[in-house]
This record gives C-alpha cells, sequence and structure tokens, in this order.
C-alpha cells in the first residue's frame, strides 16, 4: 500500500495504490509554507491524508514520498514526516517537487526536464545519476517563465506601455480583478504587504494574449525563451561536465506550459531551432506519478 503526494505551489495532490491498483485520489491547497503558512500547509496537508484515506478505506500504508516546492527550507521534511508518523506511514520520504516530475518522466533514468507551473525550475539527470540545473531561484529572485513571473512582468510592461500611451488592456483587466478603480489604488494593490498572488493572473495574461494584446504577447513570448534558455544551459551543463555526446530527451510540467499553448508552441519551436535531433515530450509529465514510483520503490526496499 503506497502514497504519491504531489505539493505544488497552488494545489496539493494525493494518491494511493495497492500494488498497480488505484484506491484514492484527492485534491487540496498547497502544502508550501513559504505560500501558505505553516498552520494552513499543516491543515491542508491533514485534511488531504484524512480525505485520500477515508476514499481507499485504509488507516496506514506502507510508504510514502511526497515532493514539495520547500523540501529544503529548515524543518519542512521534519514536520511532514510529523503529520505521516500520525497517519501510520511506516516509510517515508520528502523530496523536492522537481525530484518527483524528473522521476515521473524518466524513472530514474537521464534526461532533462523543464518545470513551469507556479515557479520554474529546470534539472537534468545523467546517466550515473548526477543532476544539473538552472533557475528555480524563487518567485522573487527568479523563476523566468512562471506563473508568477509571468504576472509580474506583464504588470510592469503594461506600465511602461501606459507611459508611452501604448495600447494594452492588461492595467484595466487587473484592476477589475483586484477591484482598483484608480491607478493609486491599482499600485497600492501591487506593491501592497502581503502581495497579490501575481501567479494567478496568468491565465488572464494568457486570454488577453490570445486576444491580440501586445504587452501579453511579448511576455508570454519572453517566458517561453527562458525556459528553452534554461534547457539548452542545462544541456550544455551536461555535455561539458559528463561527456554526453547524443542528446537526451526532454520532458516537461507545470500549468503554464500544460494550459498556454502560445508559450508550449513557443517552447517546443525554440528547442527544435536550437537541438533540432533532441527529442522533446509532447505530453505533460504527471508529477504525481513520480511520487507513486518512488513510494512503490521505497516499500520493496523494506
Amino acid at each position: 500500500m503506497i502514497l504519491g503526494i504531489d505539493g505544488g505551489g497552488t494545489h496539493t495532490r494525493a494518491s494511493i495504490m495497492n500494488g498497480d491498483r488505484l484506491l484514492a485520489h484527492a485534491v487540496n491547497g498547497s502544502i508550501k509554507r513559504l505560500r501558505v503558512g505553516a498552520e494552513a500547509a499543516e491543515i491542508n496537508l491533514r485534511g488531504l491524508l484524512k480525505e485520500v484515506y477515508a476514499q481507499a478505506g485504509v488507516s496506514a500504508v506502507d510508504a510514502a514520498s511526497v515532493g514539495v516546492a520547500s523540501a529544503s527550507m529548515p524543518g519542512t521534511a521534519e514536520w511532514i514526516t510529523a503529520v505521516f508518523h500520525d497517519f501510520g506511514v511506516n516509510r517515508s520520504e520528502v523530496v523536492g517537487d522537481e525530484v518527483i516530475a524528473l522521476d515521473a518522466a524518466f524513472r530514474g533514468g537521464a534526461g532533462i526536464l523543464q518545470i513551469a507551473g507556479t515557479g520554474s525550475n529546470t534539472i537534468g539527470r545523467a546517466p550515473d545519476g548526477t543532476r544539473e540545473t538552472a533557475g528555480g531561484w524563487s518567485s522573487r529572485l527568479g523563476d523566468e517563465g512562471s506563473g508568477y513571473w509571468i504576472g509580474v512582468n506583464s504588470l510592469r510592461r503594461a506600465l511602461h506601455a501606459y507611459d508611452r500611451e501604448q495600447p494594452t488592456q492588461i492595467i484595466q483587466r487587473v484592476s477589475e480583478v483586484w477591484s482598483t478603480p484608480t491607478m493609486d489604488a491599482f499600485i497600492n494593490k501591487g506593491d501592497g504587504t502581503p502581495a497579490p498572488d501575481f501567479a494567478a493572473l496568468a491565465p488572464l495574461m494568457n486570454e488577453l494574449a490570445e486576444g491580440g494584446d501586445p504587452v501579453a504577447q511579448e511576455t508570454l513570448g519572453q517566458a517561453a525563451a527562458d525556459l528553452v534558455e534554461f534547457v539548452l544551459l542545462v544541456r550544455s551543463k551536461l555535455r561539458r561536465k559528463h561527456r554526453i555526446a547524443g542528446e537526451l530527451p526532454v520532458a516537461w510540467t507545470g500549468g503554464v506550459l500544460e494550459y498556454m499553448p502560445r508559450v508550449r508552441n513557443a517552447f517546443f519551436a525554440g528547442l527544435h531551432a536550437a537541438a533540432p535531433e533532441m527529442p522533446v515530450a509532447q505530453e505533460s509529465a504527471v508529477s504525481l506519478e513520480g511520487a507513486l514510483w518512488r513510494a512503490r520503490r521505497l516499500a520493496e526496499a523494506a
């Protein structure tokens, strides 16, 4: 009996399997403390486990693997492990969300994974298991191409367009979402504490881009270009440090690439232009499958 958990920046997904049979699947809020706070994260995790256990009709599992973006933060693994103990988890691990996504795509094998959801990260694994990365330096310091980055930089570019009296609907549409009827109210909201959920604006930017808004189109184009650059950087590191001559496969996951065809198609086109022989997955890697794969290995090692 195994439990897999994908702790994303917006939602957390969990599944329980018995052998190859799926017993239960549930979704709850984020368990990323940096995003929702320690109290809300624990409430969300306990609620998720209660629901998925009830669906499966179990009171314990043999092994669990959870991937969460803040896994490396002090105390993260400890509090999740303590909650697991309360739910009768025999063996468990807490790893980064990029780890379960990488194993969802390559099952322990070599390859390059581009994550572009609420945040972004690029991780490559050589045939000997060594990893190379690029990006993923948090929403404030990096995460180019992510939903957060798209939200923030669409607004920045829209304000530049406003100064230049260039056309864009971004400020008007976001003002409607934020209920900010004046420019002063708009700026105070955007620069306020706590900060707005900029990642939640990404779908609106996608809608505006598809409708022809030039600023939204420019921002999404830059997001795709940044994601391409990260993949090529990791590819270069793997080739230089690990003497890999051939092309490694590329996989991807996250809402930006999955639900924004404009970004995904530009991402594909950019990779093909730079490395025509590079195999690129056409479908998104499902991170939860990587957590379940890792949980199964934990159970088998017992």
